[in-house]
C-alpha cells in the first residue's frame, strides 16, 4: 500500500503456468501493455519478456534457476547526487549474471550500466524528471554442466557469454531524477541504513510455516523519515518505528506457505522523506522445508579465512560426523558446545561474490548421505555463512598482500596484487632500492624489470597485455612509445625472461625521448586468468588484430589494470665532460690567449654556468685590451695567429659534441616511430 499520501505507484504479484512438451527445449513468456508514467524518454507502451532453458542441469540436477531481480515501485534521487545505483542480480545457482540494457530503450547518454555487477552508473548530468529503465538480465554457467532434456537429448554449456544464457527475463523500472539538494552525503538529507541493516546481496533463510523476520533502520539528521517502501513476497507486513536523532526502523514479517518451498524471493527496501530516498538494499530469502534446521551460528572473518561457530544446542541430535564444509573433504572439529569450522577464501568451496562496492565470501555448513546408505533418519542441515569486506577498505586489515604495490579486487578473482620492479641484472634477484630513485641509467644500457602477481587464488596466470613509456607519469601523455602493444612486442630490444606463471621479468634498452626530456616512466596493463580457461585473454597471447579478439569470458580473467614504474634518469657523461673542457677554455681567455669579440659556441643546459663564467672572462679580457697601450704590434699579431688555433680547437670540439647529441636524439626519435 502507497501510505505516503503523494500517488506513487505500487507493486502486485500473480502467476503463470505454461504447460511444457515433451519436445521442448525451452519456454518464453511475453507480456505488454499500456501505460508508463509520464517520463522523459516518451515511452508509453511496455513490454517484459523472459525465456527460460528446460533441460536438466547435470550440476544440480534440477532445472536451472533464473536471476532474481527486482527494484522498488518508486526510486527517486536528486540530480547532484546521482553517481551510482546498485540493482539486485543474483543466480540461486551460482551462475554469471550479465545485465545490458536493452537495444530498444531510450536511455540518457550520461547513464550506463556496469554489466557485471548490474550498476548504474551517471557520467554526467542527467535531466531532471522520470527515467524508464529496461534491463536484460541473463545467467550463464560458471563451469561445463550437461543439460538434458524430457526426450532423452543433450548438451554441453560451456562458461562464455558466447553461448545462449541459461535464462533471459526482464527488469523494467523508473527512476525519478529530482531537483538538486544542498548536501549529497548520506545521513545529513539523504537517509543513510545503519548497521543493524542486512547488507546490499545478502541470502537470508526462511522455513515453511515459521514467521520470518527482517529489520531495517536508516537515520537522516536533517530530514524526516516518513516511511520504507518495500518490494517483498504478497503477504508480507511492516511495521514503522519512528525514532529519536533523526532514525527510523522497520520490521518486515513474512509466513513462508507450503506453495512457497525452494523459492528464492527478492526483498527491496528504501528510506523515505519528502526531498529524497536513502539507496536500494536488496536481499534473497530461500525457503526451505521444516524439515531442514537451521541453527544459530556466529561468524568471524579473518585476514584469510572465515570462521563459523553453530551453538550445538540449536540442532539437537545431529551427529556432527556426518556435516561438512561445501567441499566435501574439509571437516568440521568440535568441543562440548559449539561444532568449529575454518574456511579459507581460496579454498573449502569458498565462492566470491561481486556487490557493487563490496566483496563477499560465502560457504555453507550442509549434511552429507554416505555412499553406502540406502535409508537415511537423520534431519537435513543447511547452514549458509558468509564475510563481506568493503572494497575500499585497508587492505592490510582483510588480506595480507605485503609485497604488491598495487591491490585490486574482483569477482572470482578475491583480492590480488601486482608488485612492478627495476632490477640491477637479469638474474632479477636485486631489486633496486626505493631510495635510489630515481634511477639513473646511460644511454643504451639494459635495463631489467620485473612484474610479480599475488593472488589469494592458488591457481592464476598473468598476463602484460601492453607496456609503453611516456616522459612524464602520465600514462595517457600523448608522447608515448609503444614497448609492448596487444600481447606482441614491439620494440626490438625488448627480451622476455622465462619465469612462472605469475611472473613476467623482461629487459629494454635504454632510450630517450627527443626534445627537452630526461626522464622515461613505463606503464604496463596486466591481467589474471584462470590458466584452463580456452576463452581468456591470456590463452589468446599477442593479437596483431585487436578486433578479432574473442570477447571477454565471465570471471575467466580480470579487467585490465595498470601500474606504473620510474622515472628512469639519464646519467649525460658527455654533458660533464664538455663542462671540464670548456672550463679549461674559460682559463685560456683569462690568460688573454683568445680575443674579446669571440662568442662561445652554444652549450647545453650542464654547461650554462660555465657559459656565464665565460661573460666574465670576456669582460676582463676586454679591459685588459684597452688598458694595454704599450703592447707591440708584433705582440697582438703573434697573440692573433694563437687565439685562432684555439678557437679552431673548441670549435671542432663543440660541433663533434653537436653531431654526438644529434644523433642520440635521432637513434630516440626513430626507436619511438
Amino acid at each position: 500500500m502507497d501510505d505516503t499520501g503523494q500517488g506513487r505507484w505500487c507493486q502486485t504479484e500473480g502467476q503463470t503456468t505454461v504447460t511444457v512438451l515433451t519436445n521442448d527445449t525451452s519456454i518464453s513468456l511475453r507480456e505488454s501493455g499500456c501505460c508508463w508514467v509520464s517520463n522523459v524518454n516518451g515511452k508509453t507502451n511496455w513490454t517484459t519478456y523472459a525465456e527460460l532453458n528446460v533441460g536438466t542441469r547435470s550440476d544440480t540436477h534440477v532445472l536451472n534457476n533464473c536471476p532474481v531481480t527486482t527494484t522498488v515501485s518508486s526510486l527517486r534521487v536528486p540530480q547532484n547526487c546521482f553517481s551510482e545505483y546498485h540493482l539486485l542480480a543474483h543466480d540461486p545457482d551460482g551462475d554469471h549474471v550479465r545485465c545490458y540494457v536493452v537495444s530498444q530503450a531510450n536511455v540518457s547518454s550520461n547513464v550506463t550500466l556496469n554489466e557485471t555487477t548490474c550498476t548504474l552508473m551517471s557520467t554526467g548530468e542527467v535531466d531532471v524528471g522520470l527515467h524508464v529503465f529496461e534491463i536484460e538480465v541473463e545467467d550463464f554457467p560458471a563451469e561445463s554442466i550437461n543439460l538434458t532434456y524430457k526426450d532423452g537429448a543433450s548438451e554441453v554449456w560451456e562458461p562464455s557469454d558466447m553461448s545462449p544464457p541459461l535464462c533471459k527475463l526482464s527488469l523494467q523500472f523508473t527512476l525519478e531524477v529530482l531537483a538538486e539538494i544542498p548536501d549529497c552525503e548520506a545521513g545529513h538529507v539523504l537517509p543513510k541504513f545503519l548497521s543493524s541493516t542486512p547488507s546490499h546481496g545478502s541470502v537470508l533463510s526462511a522455513t515453511v510455516g515459521q514467521t520470518f523476520h527482517l529489520m531495517a533502520e536508516a537515520q537522516a539528521h536533517h530530514a524526516s523519515i516518513n516511511d520504507f517502501q518495500i518490494s517483498g513476497p504478497l503477504n508480507m507486513s511492516k511495521e514503522f518505528t519512528d525514532e529519536a536523532h533523526g532514525k527510523a526502523k522497520i520490521a518486515l514479517s513474512w509466513t513462508p506457505e507450503d506453495s512457497d518451498v525452494h523459492r528464492v524471493v527478492p526483498v527491496c527496501f528504501t528510506a523515505e522523506t519528502n526531498e529524497s530516498q536513502s539507496d536500494m538494499r536488496c536481499v534473497v530469502v530461500t525457503v526451505s522445508e521444516a524439515s531442514v534446521l537451521q541453527g544459530k551460528v556466529s561468524v568471524h572473518c579473518l585476514s584469510k579465512k572465515m570462521v563459523v561457530a553453530i551453538e550445538k544446542a540449536s540442532i539437537p541430535d545431529i551427529d556432527e560426523n556426518f556435516l561438512r564444509l561445501k567441499d566435501d573433504s574439509c571437516t568440521l572439529t568440535s568441543n562440548s558446545t559449539h561444532i568449529i569450522g575454518k574456511t579459507p577464501f581460496s579454498g573449502c568451496g569458498t565462492h566470491l561474490e561481486d556487490k557493487g562496492g563490496f566483496i563477499t565470501f560465502k560457504n555453507v555448513i550442509r549434511s552429507i548421505v554416505l555412499p553406502t546408505e540406502i535409508i537415511s533418519r537423520r534431519r537435513t542441515v543447511k547452514i549458509d555463512f558468509s564475510c563481506q569486506f568493503p572494497k575500499a577498505m585497508s587492505i592490510s586489515s582483510s588480506f595480507k598482500l605485503e609485497d604488491s604495490d598495487y591491490v585490486f579486487t574482483e569477482s572470482s578473482f578475491g583480492s590480488f596484487g601486482y608488485s612492478f620492479n627495476i632490477y640491477s641484472n637479469n638474474s632479477f634477484t636485486n631489486k633496486v632500492d626505493p631510495s635510489a630513485y630515481p634511477v639513473e641509467v646511460k644511454m643504451l644500457d639494459m635495463v631489467y624489470m620485473g612484474i610479480k602477481a599475488e593472488s589469494e587464488l592458488p591457481n592464476v596466470k598473468l598476463f602484460v597485455e601492453s607496456c609503453k613509456a611516456t616522459p612524464d607519469d602520465d600514462p595517457d601523455n600523448s608522447i608515448f612509445y609503444d614497448l609492448i602493444k596487444n600481447g606482441c612486442l614491439q620494440d626490438e630490444t625488448v627480451t622476455v625472461y622465462s619465469s612462472d606463471e605469475t611472473t613476467f621479468n623482461f629487459e629494454v634498452q635504454a632510450f630517450k625521448f627527443s626534445g627537452d626530456y630526461n626522464q622515461v616512466y613505463i606503464t604496463c596493463s596486466v591481467i589474471l586468468c584462470e590458466p584452463e580457461s580456452p576463452f581468456s585473454r591470456c590463452a589468446q597471447g599477442c593479437q596483431v588484430d585487436a578486433a578479432r579478439r574473442r570477447r571477454r569470458s565471465f570471471s575467466r580473467e580480470t579487467e585490465s589494470h595498470q601500474i606504473i614504474q620510474g622515472p628512469l634518469q639519464f646519467a649525460w657523461q658527455d654533458g660533464h665532460s664538455a663542462a671540464v673542457e670548456n672550463n679549461n677554455f674559460n682559463a685560456a681567455v683569462e690568460n688573454h690567449d683568445t680575443p674579446a669579440e669571440v662568442v662561445p659556441p652554444p652549450v647545453s643546459s650542464d654547461t650554462r654556468s660555465s657559459r656565464e663564467d665565460w661573460k666574465d672572462k670576456e669582460d676582463f679580457s676586454t679591459n685588459v685590451s684597452s688598458g694595454g697601450t704599450n703592447i707591440s704590434t708584433i705582440f697582438f699579431a703573434c697573440s692573433f695567429l694563437a687565439s685562432l688555433v684555439s678557437l679552431a680547437a673548441v670549435v671542432g670540439h663543440f660541433t663533434r659534441k653537436r653531431k654526438a647529441e644529434d644523433c642520440k636524439a635521432l637513434i630516440g626519435s626513430d626507436q619511438k616511430n
